[in-house]
């Protein structure tokens, strides 16, 4: 399982910026034995949805549920800001897009970056939406 697990945690280490850190630096923190192990197991409690494996995999019910008439009339007036990495592989641009597209009010920023919150540009688009809600 460890194994696993690092390997895992590797993986997403590797692909979560633009520009991946280097072998060392991947490897003292994605690799390391508890990191990785703790990195693993919080994807896949949420990915296997709970342990439930008569539902799909993922964070909704279904695939598209949060694009459902029936969700988003109970969040369609929230305000809303999407931040996303134009060359994310974890999470694609199209799912951001197309929720842009369901919550029109909604503004969307394309940054060029992956998928890491802690890229330089995502930070900066992020603390703006922050301080824009005040």
């Amino acid at each position: 399982m460890r194994a696993a697990a690092k390997a895992w945690s590797v993986w997403e280490g590797g692909v979560s910026k633009l520009r991946p850190p280097a072998a060392a630096d991947l490897l003292d923190t994605w690799a390391d034995d508890d990191f990785s192990l703790a990195f693993a197991r919080i994807e896949n409690h949420y990915f296997a949805s709970g342990g439930d494996f008569t539902k799909p995999p993922g964070f909704f019910e279904r695939d598209g549920w949060l694009l459902e008439d029936a969700q988003l009339s109970k969040i369609r007036h929230v305000p809303t800001v999407i931040v996303q990495g134009r060359y994310d592989v974890v999470c694609p641009v199209v799912s951001a897009w197309e929720l842009h597209k369901a919550l029109p009010q909604s503004v969307l920023h394309l940054t060029t970056t992956g998928h890491s919150a802690f890229e330089p540009d995502i930070v900066e688009r992020l603390v703006a939406a922050t301080d824009g809600f005040r």
